[in-house]
């Protein structure tokens, strides 16, 4: 049996390339026929990186860095079926696979939407499936699966909340989305399969737990409501301050005290637990609760209240009416977070707990679901939203 389990009934076939860039790391693998044969995750020094005024020039240098790692390890381009990568910043989007078009690589590249290291996957995705074209028309082949194409699936900034949940305090405040919609997606397949549930009869609140934490509604197989992952909409994290007070927040822009980074930071990647006591790592905090010591006690307390009010808000936009809660990322193997999350909404539902997260895996399930023909591929177009 594959890892990636049957689709429509039969085995995975072919095989699939898959992306994820970060700041300062290349994650890629090769899947063959739903069995991962190569997974590595190329570390860039800083050195390296100091050489590229933005992010964004890096592409051409990351998608070097792994046709050499491929070639180092004996793996033919031109056999490369379907490139996967991970999803960057770009709207308008709806979830589901989209093909690496023009329009979104020219979103990506300017960084239209937001600046980050996962907008490289798809223009390297993109670089690697023309090098594959190129090669299979040299050597004459035939690929079974016709071009190769480079897809990204379920991309973070995917938008499908009902009308209501958008509207903020004030016009200028609109809710907006961002969230682990690519894990968040591959567990509800996988509760699908493991519940033999259809997704257009399930109804389910989704809590991805990793370095940030975000609470999201799928119902019908869309994602009608979530809370945002960096944008200060959601639940203290392990390195987020999560939502904020407006006034003392007012009051720290304009206090000359800090610059306008130096705020951004104290809210991503210095909030949370990093901000109470120097460290991200929930193991820690959760060992230190267990001895007892009080403020990481109250912490604890605190963390867990935070994401259960959230889930408990997200089942209030479909009147409570939720088959199931699902705990999901990093944080969810520590069975004392789970356990405590449990204890405050089970009442709302029964809640499964799938503890992790593997964005390659559920890149190449994409994959293999998109050569198998079982599902819809959508073509991006930067100034209007796809409807399903």
């Amino acid at each position: 049996m594959s890892v990636i389990g049957t689709i429509n009934g039969k085995a995975p076939q072919g095989i699939v390339l898959v992306v994820n860039t970060g700041s300062i790391t290349t994650k890629f693998a090769v899947y063959r026929d739903g069995e991962p044969i190569l997974d590595q995750k190329l570390e860039h020094s800083v050195e390296e990186l100091s050489q590229f005024a933005d992010v964004m020039d890096q592409d051409q240098m990351r998608t070097d860095k792994i046709l050499g790692a491929l070639r180092e390890k004996g793996i033919r381009l031109e056999d490369i079926d379907i490139v996967m990568a991970r999803g960057g910043l770009f709207t308008p989007c709806i979830t589901g696979v989209y093909n690496v078009n023009a329009d979104m690589r020219e979103v990506l590249a300017t960084s239209r939407d937001g600046n980050h290291a996962c907008n490289l996957s798809a223009l390297i995705g993109d670089n690697i499936a023309h090098e594959i074209n190129e090669l299979r028309e040299k050597e004459g082949l035939t690929p079974r699966f016709g071009a190769c194409v480079a897809y990204v699936a379920d991309p973070p900034m995917a938008d499908e909340m009902l009308p209501e949940c958008h509207v903020g305090g004030i016009p200028e405040f609109p809710r907006k989305t961002l969230f682990h919609a690519l894990n968040t997606r591959a567990i509800m397949r996988q509760f699908l399969r493991d519940s033999g549930r259809k997704a257009e009869d399930t109804t389910a609140v989704i809590c991805h737990m990793g370095g940030g934490v975000t609470i999201s509604l799928h119902r019908g197989g869309r994602v009608i409501d979530t809370s945002h992952g960096l944008g200060g909409d959601g639940p203290i994290t392990p390195e987020r301050a999560g939502c904020c007070p407006p006034y003392p927040l007012i009051d720290m822009c304009f206090s000359g005290k800090y610059t306008k980074e130096e705020i951004k930071k104290k809210l991503i990647g210095h909030g949370g637990a990093v901000a109470y006591f120097g460290t991200n790592d929930m193991r820690v905090v959760v060992q230190r609760a267990k001895e007892g010591i009080p403020e990481y006690v109250v912490f604890m307390k605190a963390f867990v209240l935070n994401i259960a009010k959230y889930i408990v808000a997200q089942a209030a936009v479909v009147d409570g009416k939720v088959d199931v809660i699902i705990l999901t990322g990093g944080v969810a193997y520590s069975k004392d977070i789970t356990d405590a999350i449990t204890r405050k909404v089970e009442w709302v539902a029964p809640v499964k707990v799938y503890p992790g997260e593997n964005e390659l895996n559920s890149l190449a399930e994409n994959g293999y679901i998109i050569l198998a023909g079982a599902t819809k591929i959508h073509t991006y177009d930067k100034n209007r939203i796809i409807e399903d």
